[in-house]
């Protein structure tokens, strides 16, 4: 009898194991190890005869992600062996023009693969590394780099030629030293007295011309000193071989993360960055003519607008006479050449450092001249969907011999153009309130394939147009997130797929409109699948400057009594959470879940200065952070107090990064809106964040201290009322942990009392460990019930 209960017990014990339902929400269970989730297919692409598809997956949550493959007609799964992974040619690599040939690098040597027979070999085996190698103008030679040089093999007589000669300094002919005048004169009586001694002297000068004849030639030596060599490329021609010298910045200091919990029991020191406004690097782009063995400099004084002094100095006149009678061009940095494919013409791009002014320019490489082909300036900033010059690979290059295309936001989206580089003619090929997020042009050239938000700004689709322009024609059909990579012989997409409460997965489908896309991998756990989750209403509202902002909004089917709501407030500024793809907020939506089954309303706001919605929007904290962008957030609040039943004595706002800086500009400059908060791994003061960033948006402390003064928390931690709860990684190398003591230290001196600080010791910017995450959230869901639930 026992023996049997016993049984029975084990039995319903498996079945209700196996069955793994997820049941109520807790923090324990959505804040573990992701695996339990499930784990989706990453790191997509396809083998070079467009046979297989790879892609990294973890069906079984093993410690790794594993390599399996697919094929377009056989859809399972399989996974891939070593041999087949050790065979397997990069993805990286070029090919020539009738794409029967690709050359590669591979573990530091040169390899060329033939395509109609599928086999690679070997051209290069050496202990150094050589990389980037590319065909020649004419396709007979592999140009490849080593040792900061260029190298060309010929193919067909397996020659190896070196073209460039960069040295850290230049070496120079030894000249004789110098004769004192004793050995002078003693060297003149022997000619004078000795016969042989002439004889000699005459064979030695006979001798030193007949082996001149023999000698040699050596390459000009190309002296790059302290600085940093880059760029370097040759032109179709084989004439020009153009390169970069960065100089770095002199005087920049960078600030140190200390590691507390570290396996030697000492604090380490961690270096880190440098802090906005610090000195930067600049870079000068050289030609060196091989004909004429000459080197000279691209000439950037003539740009237009170099000497242009930005807008904001006006509230500055102090700065402003000064900046008139110095007269300084602006510092700026190069990228390309991008050469013809016959070689005739070359354009470079060109970014002003403090990047309000981007210049697509035509390079007479003779002389080293620029000439205008296009200018997009913006007294803000350059930036949206490919119009960076250093990444915005893909989103430029040559439709044929004489039209150039790329991406602006002159029209105030990101949209495609092509310029006629003889005339200089430009046509705008797409247009509309949308954006060109991802751009690829086919094999033939004939065709532009390309991303884009056209139905919805929170849904993106896969389309094609002409090269001559035209209405755009949907390829993928799946409402939600596609993400495409084509296949090399452009018959097959493969495609990541997800919606707002459905995790990515691949899908395949042949590129036309209209065919069916085809489901590869089902990821999810079957516990992550026994719980409804949410498909968020997707809303629209008008801010109080009329901009449409969207929002995602959580609504409980019973609200708790005291109608509280917890605004989420997402992070990096320019970043998109309102569509209908599955975030990459992925605990923070499961957290949203709970909320909502707890009676919470929850609403996440695309703010001005989000991602996907155009220029205007992207750039609409331009010197104001916590401006526009927080008060989008009091405008949601204000629907949801008056569309969605909210007490509006009881809203919370939490967020991370960007999020967490928000949180604090809302409970330091909104305390009658927000009557607690959290805010995890925040900024609170931007003199203190990086360059990069920073200095696009609010310029340089130095030049512009208001614009820095009104963005920082700091500034405002006196108009705290309301609960604070701050949470922070202590050796965040990217907002630093230094940035929360900080503003805990003004706390202390402004005697406030109503905030808390948890510091995580072993965290950095993006928490890893799930007993972080799991301690993180149920401080943040207590700070919430305690105060917003009277």
């Amino acid at each position: 009898m026992k023996k049997s209960f016993t049984l029975l017990l084990f039995l319903c014990f498996g079945l209700y194991a196996s069955a793994q339902t997820l049941g109520q929400l807790t923090i324990e269970k959505i804040m573990r190890d992701p695996k339990w989730m499930g784990v989706s297919p990453s790191n997509i692409r396809w083998s070079d005869d467009s046979k297989k598809i790879y892609f990294n997956w973890n069906p079984d949550k093993t410690e790794r992600d594993e390599l399996f493959s697919i094929t377009p007609n056989n859809t399972k799964p399989q996974k891939v062996s070593v041999d087949e992974r050790k065979a397997m040619v990069p993805e990286n690599g070029k090919w020539n023009k009738k794409r029967t040939l690709k050359t590669f690098e591979k573990n530091g040597d040169i390899y060329l693969l033939d395509a109609a027979k599928g086999k690679a070999i070997q051209l290069t085996n050496t202990t150094g590394r050589e990389s980037n190698p590319t065909f020649s103008g004419d396709e007979g030679s592999i140009v490849f780099t080593s040792d900061n040089n260029l190298y060309q093999l010929k193919l067909n007589k397996a020659e190896l030629t070196q073209l460039t000669n960069f040295v850290k300094a230049s070496t120079g002919e030894k000249k004789p030293a110098k004769e004192n005048e004793q050995a002078a004169w003693l060297k003149k009586q022997q000619l004078e007295l000795f016969d042989i001694i002439k004889v000699n002297e005459k064979d030695r000068k006979l001798d030193s011309a007949e082996r001149a004849l023999f000698k040699p030639s050596k390459l000009k030596e190309l002296a790059f000193g302290d600085k940093r060599l880059t760029g370097v490329q040759l032109s179709p021609d084989g004439r020009y071989v153009t390169y970069r010298l960065i100089q770095a910045a002199e005087g920049a200091k960078s600030g140190i993360v200390p590691d507390y919990v570290t396996s030697s029991g000492y604090t380490e020191d961690i270096p880190n960055r440098t802090k906005v406004g610090s000195p930067q690097s600049t870079s000068e782009s050289f030609i060196y003519d091989r004909q004429r063995d000459t080197v000279y400099s691209i000439i950037t004084k003539d740009l237009p607008g170099i000497k242009d002094i930005p807008e904001f100095i006006k509230d500055y006149p102090k700065e402003m006479e000064a900046r008139k009678r110095l007269n300084a061009d602006r510092k700026v940095d190069i990228a390309g050449p991008y050469w013809s494919p016959d070689g005739k013409y070359a354009i470079v791009n060109v970014d002003a450092q403090d990047n309000k002014d981007r210049w697509l320019m035509k390079l007479d490489a003779t002389t080293g001249k620029l000439t205008l082909l296009d200018r997009q300036h913006d007294d803000a900033w350059i930036g949206g969907p490919g119009t960076g010059g250093f990444f915005a690979d893909g989103s430029l290059g040559w439709a044929d011999n004489t039209h150039f295309y790329f991406q602006s936001e002159a029209s105030g989206y990101s949209h495609l153009y092509m310029a006629d580089v003889v005339t200089g003619e430009k046509k705008q090929l797409t247009s509309g309130k949308w954006e060109v997020q991802t751009l690829h042009l086919s094999n033939d050239k004939k065709t532009f394939y390309f991303t884009a938000n056209i139905e919805h700004p929170g849904i993106t689709h896969f389309y094609r147009i002409p090269v001559t322009g035209g209405a755009p024609v949907k390829i993928t059909g799946i409402k939600g997130g596609n993400e495409v990579d084509l296949s090399p012989d452009e018959k097959w997409l493969a495609i990541r797929y997800s919606y707002s409460n459905k995790p990515w997965e691949l899908y395949v489908q042949a590129n036309k409109p209209g065919a069916k896309a085809v489901q590869v991998t089902s990821s999810t756990t079957a516990e992550f699948n026994s719980y409804p989750w949410r498909e968020p209403e997707v809303i629209s509202f008008k801010n109080r400057n009329g901009k449409d902002i969207y929002a995602r909004v959580y609504v409980p089917k019973t609200p708790d009594p005291s109608k509280p709501a917890v605004v989420f407030v997402h992070g990096a500024g320019y970043l998109q959470n309102v569509h209908y793809w599955w975030s990459s907020y992925f605990r923070e939506y499961m957290f949203n879940n709970m909320l909502t089954d707890n009676g919470y309303t929850v609403m996440d706001i695309d703010y001005t200065a989000s991602s996907g919605y155009g220029r205007d929007i992207r750039t609409g904290i331009y010197r104001h952070m916590g401006g526009a962008d927080l008060t989008d957030q009091v405008d949601g609040v204000k629907l949801l107090v008056e569309k969605y039943g909210v007490n509006p004595k009881h809203v919370g706002i939490y967020g991370g990064s960007y999020g967490g800086f928000m949180t604090l500009m809302a409970l330091f400059t909104q305390p009658d809106v927000f009557a607690s908060g959290a805010a995890i791994r925040s900024v609170t003061d931007w003199a203190h964040y990086n360059h990069g960033y920073t200095s696009n948006i609010l310029n340089e402390p130095f030049t512009d201290e208001k614009a820095y003064r009104q963005s920082s928390p700091i500034y405002f931690a006196d108009g705290l009322k309301g609960n604070l709860l701050m949470l922070h990684g202590m050796v965040d190398q990217n907002v630093n942990f230094q940035d929360i003591v900080r503003l805990t230290q003004k706390l202390i001196e402004l005697h406030k009392e109503n905030w808390w600080l948890a510091p995580y010791p072993v965290e950095d910017h993006g928490f890893v460990q799930p007993s972080s995450w799991t301690d993180e959230y149920k401080r943040i869901y207590k700070l919430f019930e305690e105060t917003l639930k009277k």
